[in-house]
């Protein structure tokens, strides 16, 4: 046998494992909060399946195949909501008690790289979308939705929406404690459930509150998701550029005002 067999061979793990391992270890720290499992999953479920079956809030119901259900309005939204929820809420709260914390500064001082770290917590978000998009869809499916469009559009939307509350998400768990983060972003996520189009059309606003709400990501999101998928449409441009210039400025300032102590 060869002499340096057993000799140790310090140094990092490849950059690209690195980031699949973390992005696997934050997924997994991710469906194993309660907290959070209810905030991604349980809420946005019981709101497609309570607000299709129950009539609570009057929604649109014409689609472009004629007649149609509540669920044709409220599955685009609630889409997004879930989006909402995962990229913007929930990464907002983790993130921030990881700061106070001290996980943060100490993955920092790791051989990760920051901007990995970032990536691997990016990768976490979209794995758990992609499980809330697979679950939502069966749920609605089984509701009598009939979706149609482009999945291209549907691809884009969804991308550019998670960029868009990721950089939110970001800029506020790396700029408040970890306390103001938590009421904020819950606060957030409630005024954008009424507000942002998910279960309330927005034509049920005043005209120029619903011109005001209508910038918003949530409601670029879910509209553009409606559009598409209830209506067939082409490529919402209009939806898409507010999603980017949400996502430009989100994780523009995020990138100069995030402090991970």
């Amino acid at each position: 046998m060869s002499a340096g067999t057993y000799t140790p061979a310090p140094g990092a793990a490849p950059l690209g494992r690195m980031i699949v391992s973390q992005a696997a270890f934050e997924t997994k720290m991710l469906l194993r909060n309660g907290e959070q499992l209810l905030l991604t999953v349980v809420i946005p479920s019981l709101l497609l399946v309570l607000f299709s079956t129950v009539d609570i809030v009057a929604v649109p119901t014409e689609s472009s195949g004629g007649e149609g259900r509540a669920v044709d309005f409220l599955a685009p939204g609630v889409l997004a909501l879930a989006v909402m929820s995962t990229a913007f809420t929930g990464q907002a709260i983790a993130t921030g008690f990881e700061r106070r914390y001290g996980v943060l500064k100490r993955l920092g001082a790791s051989p990760i790289p920051r901007w990995a770290l970032m990536t691997a917590k990016t990768l976490s978000v979209l794995v758990t979308e992609i499980l809330q998009v697979v679950l939502l869809t069966a749920i609605a499916l089984a509701l009598g939705w009939s979706p149609q469009g482009s999945p291209l559009a549907v691809l884009l939307l969804l991308v550019l929406g998670t960029a868009a509350f990721s950089g939110l998400g970001l800029l506020m768990a790396g700029t408040l404690k970890a306390e103001v983060t938590l009421a904020a972003a819950n606060l957030v996520f409630l005024l954008l459930l009424v507000g942002g189009g998910v279960i309330v059309p927005l034509d049920r606003f005043p005209d120029g509150v619903a011109s005001v709400l209508g910038l918003l990501p949530i409601s670029a999101l879910s509209d553009g998701l409606r559009d598409v998928l209830g209506h067939g449409a082409g490529m919402p441009w209009g939806n898409l550029g507010i999603l980017a210039l949400w996502a430009v400025l989100g994780l523009g300032a995020a990138a100069r005002t995030f402090r991970w102590e």
